[in-house]
């Protein structure tokens, strides 16, 4: 014990590297959150693609996660996080600026006891996964050099717009209830996914009859680590060990576990099999439902937002998509549309209609949010009720229209430069043609000689030349 303050122990004593701001409880559950948070990302996502798609294309799927984080990384420390989080520039973005600096990531974060560090690396993981998610949409046919100019410039002209927009300082911030990235990460995620798969083109026409995926017992473990994972996502949310970190952790898990029994016994009715894929679709959608209100919804509301996160999505991907001529021209791979767009959509609708009051003012102490729409009508403040559904709307509206022009701008900006779908030939192949490489070598499969060195070797020519080839 510290005998100049008998009260304090010696390791919580302030000092250099723990200045009297800094809640040491705090700041260690904010980096294990954004550690969580990478987790399902690198390996959850990297694991869940290359087994969810045919064996041919399990390298280039995993990779086009594995690399999307690494570029969002180095994107958002030199210019991304002050756009989507610094100072105004306008209504919609924030003046881009590195966050690298010892004065800058050292000093304590506006809005809570931690060091603004641990804020840009768990809003990184954030970014990341969402374009992360998006990919999902264009696995089995996007040029990979076409993939590696869109990820920074989505993320640039994107998905800054929505974080500052709606979580920085925008014009929405103070209307808009999105907990944890319902619209920001989902809704956007979803929405530009399904705009770009238009805009690439589908799979190869026997890719998009007969796809099945090469490792289920894979897909379960990466769809665990997205599952576990998805407690940092949102019990990060508040910067603080506190009680709605708490609430919010047990409420994304309920209504996580009831959308997967949700959806599975749906696909038990209708189609007479537990389908193990569906049950991790419905598992997704749960997660991404509860995430706009995962902290200020009550239990009880997280388990009728788990009943409809399970069922509207189904109906949608089961039926309204094989009964749609618009769905079907869209060759959206993994069926980002409906697991995160409509999830999205709905979990932001459903926070507006279910927001507790008291909650509300524990996590947006200083806005305008108002109660949702029951509480409204319990508490006699139907106005008000009404008055946030249609803030909702507005956010939801904002986020669709923006995701769907900016990424028709990115893909068609790129297509000038570079084929935004792989050549006939290559999607035959698959990764072997991509990278040079397959994803399991079985019984003597996937052997070959080893390669002439390096002089010896005809340079094999990029799309990019290609395409500049062409074009002349």
């Amino acid at each position: 014990m510290n005998q100049t303050n008998p009260g304090l122990p010696t390791g919580l004593l302030p000092d250099g590297a723990s200045p009297g701001w800094l809640n040491k409880g705090d700041n260690g559950w904010e980096l294990t959150a954004a550690a969580m948070v990478g987790l399902q990302s690198v390996p959850g996502l990297v694991i869940l693609y290359g087994s969810m798609v045919k064996k041919k294309w399990a390298v280039n799927s995993a990779f086009m996660a594995l690399y999307a984080f690494a570029s969002v990384l180095i994107c958002w420390v030199l210019w991304a996080y002050r756009m989507s989080f610094g100072s105004d520039m306008i209504a919609i973005l924030g003046k881009p600026s590195q966050a690298m600096t010892e004065g800058y990531l050292l000093r304590q974060y506006e809005f809570g006891y931690i060091p603004t560090a641990d804020y840009v690396f768990y809003q990184f993981a954030f970014a990341a996964i969402t374009v992360i998610l998006l990919a999902g949409s264009l696995l089995g046919r996007m040029n990979f050099y076409a993939w590696m100019l869109f990820v920074p410039l989505w993320i640039t002209l994107s998905y800054t717009v929505g974080a500052y927009t709606i979580w920085g300082s925008g014009f929405l911030k103070d209307y808009i209830i999105d907990y944890a990235g319902g619209y920001v990460i989902h809704l956007s995620s979803g929405v530009a996914g399904f705009t770009a798969a238009y805009w690439v083109g589908p799979r190869h026409s026997h890719d998009r009859q007969h796809f099945p995926p090469n490792n289920i017992i894979n897909i379960l473990g990466g769809a665990g680590f997205l599952w576990m994972g998805w407690t940092g996502f949102n019990g990060g949310s508040p910067l603080a060990a506190n009680r709605i970190t708490s609430l919010a952790v047990l409420n994304t898990h309920i209504c996580t576990a009831t959308s997967l029994l949700v959806w599975l016994s749906l696909d038990m009715v209708v189609y007479l099999k537990s389908s193990v894929i569906g049950a991790v679709q419905g598992m997704i959608t749960g997660l991404v439902c509860i995430t706009p209100g995962a902290g200020i919804v009550d239990t009880w509301a997280a388990i009728l937002m788990g009943i409809l996160s399970g069922s509207i999505p189904w109906f949608t991907m089961m039926v309204l998509h094989k009964k749609s001529s618009f769905f079907q021209k869209v060759d959206d791979t993994l069926g980002v549309f409906h697991t995160h767009a409509v999830a999205g959509l709905l979990g932001g609708l459903l926070s507006g209609l279910f927001a507790n009051p008291k909650l509300l003012k524990m996590y947006y102490p200083n806005t305008a949010q108002g109660p949702g729409l029951i509480y409204g009508m319990i508490d006699g403040n139907l106005q008000h009720g009404l008055r946030q559904m249609g803030f909702q709307f507005v956010g939801a509206l904002f986020i669709t229209v923006w995701n769907a022009v900016v990424t028709s701008l990115i893909c068609i900006l790129i297509s000038r430069m570079i084929q935004l779908r792989m050549d006939e030939d290559d999607l035959e192949i698959g990764d072997d043609a991509v990278h040079g490489e397959e994803a399991y070598a079985l019984w003597g499969d996937g052997e070959r000689d080893p390669p002439p060195l390096r002089f010896r070797m005809t340079p094999k020519i990029s799309s990019f030349c290609k395409r500049l080839e062409t074009d002349h």
